[in-house]
């Protein structure tokens, strides 16, 4: 190394060379920034229980069949939707939490996630604190579950007379609480575009930004992307997506069709993503032929996963 380029006062030729080369390196992208992933992609594929929300909600169901029918059909992990639980929207009793879990943890099933149906939307102040409690409630349930992630929407859609802009100004604090509170716990907050309050890729990563913590992220819902191209959607909301739901239809332009899953593979190959890929289902018919039908397709486009 000549004069002119030894390295200054203080600083070791390691730490030098280190600086040199981290200079020389692109600048990340928001997701990598807060999340800092291994680069490239590695998924594994996941069931969200709403797949089976009829059964469920209508006694034929429960959790713990779930739990056996990823055990079944090679599914490795459930997110554990909050609706089913006993008491919902209250806390279930932890006695059912610790039974589920250990049910899970016997059939080799990771719980990974959670979720409510929360509204930030709300006129009132005092109602929009409620619905904060309830997330944090939930935030309880997943650390006791062991789950990472509770899925939570931003809400219905703005009041009559309030602009986006305003709702966003008082949503952002809300889940900026609950990220803190999940940071605490060790959950991720995951927001879910749900073509409600928020219906484009645009407005999904200003409440993402607006938010600010790296505890708080996007569940990325490729079937309510409805406003444009799907795809080019799911392309910019994969650097600040945690979890997905990956669903048998996408929309473009509002009009359903069946979700190109070797598309979405390409994306996520393209774009580096590692973590929990759920599937859902919709519709009429027998969710656990519809789930095995969606299961196939999954599998012939990521492989064994």
């Amino acid at each position: 190394m000549s004069a002119d380029h030894a390295p200054a006062d203080g600083i070791s030729r390691r730490g030098w060379l280190g600086a040199a080369c981290a200079a020389a390196l692109p600048l990340p992208t928001a997701g990598q920034a807060r999340w800092a992933r291994q680069p490239g992609a590695g998924v594994r594929i996941g069931l969200n229980a709403y797949s089976f929300n009829q059964p469920l909600r209508d006694g034929s169901m429960t959790l713990f069949d779930v739990i056996r029918y990823c055990a079944a059909h090679g599914i490795s992990g459930l997110d554990a939707t909050g609706y089913y639980f006993p008491g919902y929207p209250a806390k279930p009793p932890e006695d059912f939490l610790l039974r589920l879990k250990r049910e899970a943890f016997l059939h080799g099933i990771s719980i990974f996630g959670t979720g409510v149906r929360n509204d930030f939307t709300l006129p009132d102040p005092a109602a929009r604190q409620r619905e904060a409690q309830l997330v944090k409630d939930w935030i309880d349930v997943a650390a006791l579950l062991g789950a990472g992630v509770i899925r939570i929407f931003s809400g219905r859609g703005a009041p009559p007379g309030r602009s986006f802009d305003e709702v966003l100004e008082w949503m952002a604090p809300l889940v900026r609480e609950c990220a803190e509170y999940g940071a605490r716990r060790g959950v991720m907050v995951g927001i879910q575009n749900h073509d409600d309050f928020l219906k484009t890729a645009a407005q999904t990563i200003r409440l993402v930004e607006a938010v600010g913590s790296p505890w708080c992220g996007v569940i990325l819902d490729v079937g309510s992307l409805r406003q444009g191209d799907p795809y080019a959607e799911i392309e910019q909301l994969i650097p600040y997506a945690i979890s997905w739901q990956l669903k048998e239809n996408v929309a473009p332009g509002g009009k359903e069709e069946p979700t190109d899953m070797k598309r979405v593979k390409a994306i996520i190959d393209r774009h580096g993503w590692r973590g929990w890929l759920p599937i859902e289902t919709l519709g009429a018919g027998d969710p656990r032929e519809k789930v095995a039908r969606l299961l196939t397709r999954v599998r012939e486009a990521f492989g064994p996963c």
